[in-house]
């Protein structure tokens, strides 16, 4: 039992600025830029405004895989978008992604540059244009697809619901909490069905599947997100666990961690990526 009134949902909605816990300085309710600032422009074709969260973890393994196989048009630069500074509501950042989310890349390399913003967009961009980490067949490239899009469906419930309430909320709701540990592990269970008799998500190959899936449930299972593998018992998900853990050891998975990273020691960050010279 608690003595504070239950919440009565008043019959419109207003913005309290300040609300949120944790992310009430970088939350709005409107679109568009707060502040003129241009982005900053490099070297190499690839331009990408990022930053090392799960998502933009996605593009920069994606980068440094396709680097991996010889892709030397793969080169890019890595311009971090500090989303707790509010980076992402800068004039240049909302001209390349008008959601104002990261990551967001833009591509030199065509007759005008093309923007490609949405984590799934980019990899699935980036495999079409260097005709890699995407299977060819019909029905393999849908299984490909599917599974990219589970992620983008599914990783909301594991980071805007789970995540949020179990590590970030201003205050522990049980049922918020529940609700989505329920959903979190029934996804997991998802995963670990399909990887019981598959190497990687869509069987013998990796591909942009696995690097869109990987560090968000990967990296949850061994221990990289919101400090809940026991409350989660994600030990008990082995399939999931052994994928996470082949992929890990991957040199470009290691590398692409690493990229637009502004926290942790320097062994374990680089800040901005300009060339391979960069990783020491």
């Amino acid at each position: 039992m608690t003595d504070k009134p239950a919440y009565v949902p008043p019959r419109v909605w207003t913005w309290e600025q300040g609300s949120g816990g944790r992310f009430a300085n970088i939350n709005r309710p409107i679109a568009g830029p707060t502040h003129e600032k241009e982005l900053p422009v490099g070297k190499h074709p690839l331009q990408l405004y990022s930053l090392g969260t799960p998502n933009g973890v996605k593009v920069t393994v994606m980068l440094e895989e396709l680097l991996a196989i010889g892709k030397t048009g793969a080169e890019y630069d890595a311009w971090l978008i500090n989303i707790g500074e509010g980076n992402q509501f800068s004039s240049g950042f909302v001209a390349i992604n008008p959601n104002s989310k990261i990551p967001a890349l833009c591509d030199h390399s065509t007759p005008k540059p093309t923007r490609v913003f949405e984590s799934g967009a980019i990899l699935t961009y980036l495999a079409m244009k260097f005709d890699a980490f995407m299977p060819t067949d019909p029905s393999a490239r849908a299984e490909c697809l599917s599974w990219l899009f589970w992620q983008m469906g599914s990783a909301p419930y594991l980071g805007g619901g789970f995540g949020h309430f179990y590590a970030y909320a201003p205050e522990k709701i049980q049922y918020a909490i529940d609700r989505f540990a329920m959903e979190t592990k029934r996804q997991l269970d998802v995963l670990n069905r399909n990887l019981a008799d598959r190497r990687f998500l869509c069987g013998d190959d990796y591909n942009i599947a696995d690097m869109a899936v990987y560090p968000w449930y990967g990296q949850l299972v061994i221990g990289k997100l919101y400090a809940s593998q026991e409350f989660l018992d994600v030990q008990s998900y082995a399939h999931v666990e052994r994928w996470a853990r082949e992929i890990q050891a991957r040199p470009a998975v290691q590398r692409g961690e690493r990229v637009n990273r502004p926290w942790g020691s320097e062994e374990t960050r680089v800040t901005e990526r300009h060339s391979a010279a960069d990783f020491k």
